[in-house]
């Protein structure tokens, strides 16, 4: 039979009704052998991926949370098999990780014999249990793997404790790629028609990734593409989204290398920033009616001051250059507190979370799309799905800005100054009201975003910290 034919058979099995499938699907209590005979495995391979979150720590043991095989390894050996792990990753007392070990999704392929098309996928050679003498490979890599994924969500329902869904119909037979690119989720993309993202670590919780769009293709928003299918685990009181299948915007550029471009070319951005500015208010006035909006009032707003000074304060023990700026900076967040004193109030509702140049794309004919709302990918789910004053994301796209500037060289602070004006012209245009009206919560989150920066920066591209800390130089040395 040929691989093809193999394929669409194992396909074919793996489709079954829910009787046949729960026999494929394992439970933590059911696999006791399994994850100690991987463990010598992982604890290799794990902590080297780009999405693991917990580098600079030592791994010191996995608890399995759930174990499916979406794919029986073929007993004659000549096709993989599929094992869905959702596994905690614990590491020392301390670790800014959450205390019972992160979970993360682990879509594991098992093969006899590993293909040379597939050898930098490989995790290595089981020596015991219940897959002794198997390969363990990284299965996003495999297309018949990929192919796989595919048909679930042309065919959703529930696979043990996985339950796939769609939300509108799905052609066969769409080639799929690796995207290797990204680093706190992984991609595939099928037939430039869909995109795939994997997400990594998982928490209890809708991802907003799946949320917003949903809520914005509710609202008829254009400006994000929906989600067309998605999957999540059912291993606890809340589902842990898994992933989320949205339309590729094929012949689309990202708004951090349109703007790298830009510079190097020595021309303007300020149009596309402006028309960016116009983007981003039309995705917050449709959140807006969509979702709720309560005020952030007074105790509201001594919490949200209370995690920026926690923030700093854990930044400057772990970046010591920052030392020397908290005081000036800690002038941003007390202009915010006093004020909120004073009874003044804001406007909260959901945003981004985490918007920055890469995180747009802009299509050959100029319009602009918002992507990636999973929010900042350290901080926990609840934050990231709580209301927040829309300056949050002004002040990451005004970073982004201030960020392209200071990579190219000789560094163009001109440029960055004009694209920062002209975003939130384009902002107040389609909103009705300039960020730049708010300045203390608007420098407060600036300053936040820039901290948040230092911190990730030192620990993952010492090299670009200076650029975070042109910043904080500056806010620091600004009253409100």
């Amino acid at each position: 039979m040929s691989e093809a034919a193999s394929t669409r058979v194992a396909l074919a099995k793996s489709t079954t009704s829910r009787k046949t499938t729960r026999r494929h699907s394992t439970s933590a209590t059911g696999t006791t052998a399994l994850l100690p005979s991987l463990t010598p495995l992982l604890h290799e391979w794990v902590p080297r991926q780009r999405w693991f979150a917990g580098k600079g720590q030592p791994v010191t043991g996995f608890s399995l949370v759930a174990a499916t095989e979406i794919l029986p390894l073929d007993t004659a050996g000549t096709g993989p098999g599929l094992l869905h792990l959702l596994v905690r990753v614990h590491q020392p007392s301390g670790h800014p990780a959450h205390s019972q070990g992160d979970c993360y999704q682990l879509l594991l392929g098992v093969r006899t014999t590993l293909p040379p098309r597939l050898a930098d996928a490989r995790i290595g050679t089981v020596t015991d249990g219940p897959l002794a003498g198997r390969t363990l490979y990284e299965g996003l890599h495999d297309p018949r793997v990929a192919d796989l994924l595919l048909e679930r969500f042309r065919n959703p329902g529930s696979l043990g404790p996985l339950r796939f869904d769609r939300a509108e119909p799905i052609p066969p037979g769409l080639t799929p790629r690796f995207l290797d690119t990204e680093q706190s989720n992984s991609s595939l993309v099928y037939g430039d028609a869909f995109i795939l993202k994997i997400f990594r670590r998982v928490f209890p919780g809708t991802n907003p990734d799946l949320e917003l769009p949903l809520a914005l293709g509710r609202e008829g928003c254009g400006r994000v593409p929906a989600p067309v299918a998605w999957f999540e685990a059912t291993t606890s009181t809340e589902p842990l989204t898994l992933g989320v299948l949205q339309p590729f915007l094929r012949g689309a550029q990202d708004g951090w290398q349109l703007a790298l471009a830009a510079l190097a070319a020595g021309r303007d951005f300020v149009p596309e920033a402006h028309a960016l500015g116009r983007a981003t208010a039309e995705v917050h006035t449709a959140l807006a009616a969509a979702l709720p909006t309560p005020p952030l009032a007074h105790d509201r707003t001594r919490r949200l001051v209370a995690g920026m000074v926690e923030r700093l304060e854990a930044a400057a023990q772990a970046v010591p250059a920052l030392v020397p700026y908290v005081p000036g900076l800690r002038t941003a967040f007390d202009a915010v507190a006093a004020l909120g004193e004073s009874e003044r109030g804001w406007a909260a509702q959901r945003v981004h979370g985490d918007l920055h140049l890469g995180q747009t794309l802009r299509g050959d004919d100029g319009f602009w799309s918002l992507i990636d709302f999973e929010g900042e990918p350290a901080r926990p789910l609840p934050e990231r799905r709580s209301p927040q004053p829309t300056v949050r994301d002004v002040a990451g796209m005004l970073r982004s800005f201030d960020y392209a500037a200071r990579s190219h060289h000789p560094w163009n602070p001109e440029w960055a100054a004009r694209c920062r004006a002209a975003y939130c012209e384009g902002y107040a245009r389609a909103a009705g009201s300039d960020p730049r009206a708010e300045p203390e919560l608007l420098r407060a989150h600036e300053t936040d975003k820039a901290v948040y920066e230092v911190l990730y920066e030192a620990r993952h591209r010492p090299d670009w910290l200076p650029v975070p800390m042109a910043a904080i130089q500056r806010l620091a040395g600004t009253t409100a």
